[in-house]
């Protein structure tokens, strides 16, 4: 049955070539990736900005920050159940359409102009995105014959410039039509961008392979059942415990953000540790684990830095950044297109020169590159003190240091993330090796939600003090994991 699907598949899918040398299911995809990253980056740049305007939710920057993060590591956090819900339920094309219908819901929401409504289109959106990034990805890898396919790198590369390419224009249109026009309209706009992704999946499904329908391992009518229930229990015992807090006026905004970002640090803690205990892995598999921990951790620390680019940095410049080149004014969301358009001009050039080094045989190994880019990250934030120190003495930074800190990042991302997704691969124990790229993402929950603490407990982020204390993690944490190569390397085994 599998092989003859596969023959199917490969005489429906495989031999178009009309997308840039690919099946024609990747045009659907990218389409799909696009418009989504589309609906999500603009809403994102828009957000921290919104939390804190006058004609917004006016609130202080420090509880702006922690929302903001907790948001992202929501979505993060999320992508696991979302992988179970494609693999144990839905199967993958099923999923990503309802997670698009559950986006683009959330966005409108978040357009109506009340506080209730726009927490619970913040919560639609993160629970859409959680389902639908795990599964789509997945679909793009459905479209080639098998791993050794030559076209499926180069399909995957496509895949994720769509998602660069969403990521760049969100910012310049719906981040203007939000700061200069009306907030909620900004929100509207983000959900028409889904809308467009939704309409175009389902007129463009006919091209996808047909393994998208299926669900891999579907539950069997106990654990469906066992499942809901449990579901019931625990939605139950949070609504009675939320209502008290509302009918006995106890209720603020930290009953929910907490909570969460406590979770957020320890599932990763528990889910590591669940797999580290398991008595099935081979001795081999264990000593990877332990090494894998440590890029792990490190991933946190550079993920808690990189992700104040859109609450932290962006907060700064809406009050400190004189935003404007050359007498131009801009909006503070533009910012948020710099990464994306960076990524998409340094990506080629960072392939060609690991490529180039590796022809010589001088490419760095996994450990030096993940250590760079901790220590770069960290340097970004160094590089942060000096607008902070200008806005401290009552002069407003120009716009050009804010660019200089996100080219910084980009590089550090470059030089970490790719490796990151590339070591989880590879030192995945076998029996978890469908779970491992959520568990990468829990790196981001775990950062993001450290963040979240902090700016819960009233730390204010744009510190010179802050700043400068989490720059020097970055850069002592990088080099720890290069001091400590040779130990790391070891538990790698032939993973290079």
């Amino acid at each position: 049955m599998a092989s003859s699907l596969t023959k199917a598949s490969a005489s429906t899918t495989g031999s178009q070539k009309t997308f840039f040398g690919h099946p024609r299911g990747l045009a659907t995809l990218f389409m799909t990736e696009m418009w989504e990253r589309f609906s999500y980056y603009g809403m994102r740049a828009l957000l921290p900005l919104y939390l804190i305007a006058p004609n917004g939710l006016h609130m202080n920057p420090a509880t702006a920050t922690a929302i903001y993060s907790v948001y992202l590591s929501l979505v993060y956090l999320l992508a696991m159940p979302g992988g179970w819900f494609g693999d144990r339920v839905w199967g993958p094309r099923k999923t990503v359409a309802i997670a698009g219908g559950v986006i683009m819901l959330g966005h409108v929401t978040l357009a109506l102009p009340t506080q209730g409504t726009f927490f619970a289109g913040l919560g639609l959106v993160a629970i859409g995105s959680g389902l639908l990034k795990s599964n789509i990805s997945t679909m793009v890898g459905h479209l080639y014959d098998g791993p050794d396919d030559p076209r499926r790198d180069g399909g995957f590369t496509i895949f994720y410039m769509g998602i660069n390419m969403g990521a760049f224009a969100a910012p310049l249109i719906i981040g203007t039509v939000g700061e200069d026009v009306n907030w909620h309209l900004g929100f509207a706009l983000a959900a028409v961008g889904m809308g467009l992704g939704v309409a175009q999946f389902l007129l463009g499904t006919r091209h996808l392979d047909q393994r998208s329908l299926v669900v891999p391992k579907p539950l069997s009518a106990d654990e469906r059942a066992s499942t809901l229930r449990k579901s019931m229990i625990w939605l139950g015992v949070a609504a009675v415990f939320y209502i008290g807090t509302v009918v006995t006026g106890v209720y603020t905004l930290n009953w929910l953000l907490v909570p969460i970002t406590v979770a957020g640090l320890v599932i990763p803690v528990v889910v590591l540790a669940r797999i580290k205990r398991d008595k099935d892995l081979s001795d081999t598999e264990q000593k990877k684990m332990s090494g894998y921990i440590w890029f792990f951790v490190a991933a946190a620390i550079f993920w808690m830095i990189y992700d104040q680019g859109g609450s932290t940095l962006a907060i700064f410049a809406d009050s400190s950044a004189e935003n404007s080149v050359l007498g131009w004014g801009f909006p503070v969301s533009w910012y948020q297109s710099v990464n994306p358009v960076l990524i998409m001009a340094l990506a080629p050039v960072f392939a060609a020169f690991w490529i180039a080094l590796n022809r010589r045989g001088k490419e760095p190994s996994t450990i030096v590159k993940f250590s760079s880019g901790l220590v770069l990250v960290g340097a970004s934030f160094f590089l942060f003190l000096a607008p902070l120190t200008i806005a401290g003495d009552g002069h407003k930074a120009a716009a050009l240091w804010l660019v200089a800190i996100y080219f910084v990042q980009t590089v550090a991302e470059l030089t970490l993330s790719p490796v990151g997704l590339s070591v989880t691969t590879k030192m995945a124990p076998a029996k978890y090796a469908s779970q491992m790229m959520g568990i990468w993402f829990l790196a981001v929950t775990a950062g993001d939600c450290t963040t979240g603490l902090l700016s819960i407990a009233g730390v204010d982020l744009n510190g010179n003090g802050i700043v400068a204390l989490q720059a020097a993690l970055a850069v002592v944490a990088g080099v720890a994991i290069f001091m400590y190569r040779g130990k790391v390397k070891a538990l790698m085994g032939n993973v290079r």
